[in-house]
């Protein structure tokens, strides 16, 4: 009895010291644990936290982007209007401009217009689209000026065209770029700007009817024996 009373307190004993052990390890466990999901926790929110500034830039960037090629937009569909225009006043005074002015200002133009056909949404690509064949035809009229056969009537035309239509159609832009990126909220923006298109588009399709009917004229009179 006394032998078997030693062997249980020594395997009470060697079971205790072990429980006791396991203890303190296993909290040690969980603490480190605990700090591991804790170092995986605040890791998964940095990289969250860096996603969404590096989304914030490119949003950021791409509104930059956006506004600066609006700018060019602007920019050149005036330089071009104003060009034409300068020309046709300075034909009237009897004075001459150098060509390359008014070439250089629709090269400027159709540089700035073929990057916004590939951008622009289709409500905006179509007042540009309009106003592109508005200032084409202000670009036949400016140059079919010397060979018309009524230079004071060619001439209060082409003033008419670049002063009225196409004056309205680089303004017609301009709103419509300015609603786009959110300067400027007209709650009817929507009508005006198809009645704008609209008028534009007849204009110019009334003007170019005009040009083509006097180049067959012109060309007639040269056939005539």
């Amino acid at each position: 009895m006394t032998t078997l009373a030693v062997a249980l307190i020594s395997v009470a004993g060697t079971l205790g010291g072990t429980l006791g052990g396991a203890v303190p390890s296993q909290r040690a466990s969980r603490a480190e644990a605990r700090e591991q999901n804790r170092r995986v926790d605040r890791q998964q929110e940095q990289e969250q936290e860096q996603e969404q500034e590096q989304e914030q830039e490119r949003a950021e960037q791409a509104v930059q982007a956006k506004r600066d090629l609006y700018a060019r937009l602007n920019t050149t569909a005036r330089a071009y209007r104003i060009a034409g225009r300068d020309v046709v006043e300075a034909v009237a005074r009897g004075e001459t401009l150098d060509p390359a002015l008014l070439d250089a200002a629709k090269e400027a133009w159709a540089e700035h217009y073929s990057q916004a056909q590939m951008t622009l949404a289709s409500d905006l690509l179509e007042v540009a689209s309009s106003l592109n064949r508005a200032l084409g035809i202000g670009y036949s009229v400016v140059k079919q000026l010397p060979s018309s056969s009524d230079h004071e009537a060619a001439y209060r035309r082409a003033a008419a065209w670049f002063k009225g239509p196409l004056s309205d159609g680089v303004y017609l832009l301009r709103v419509a770029l300015r609603q786009d990126l959110g300067v400027e909220s007209e709650a009817e923006f929507e009508q005006w700007r198809l009645q704008m298109v609209t008028a534009l588009d007849r204009a110019r399709d009334a003007l170019a009817q005009q040009l083509e009917t006097e180049r067959r004229q012109a060309n007639a009179s040269v056939d005539q024996p």
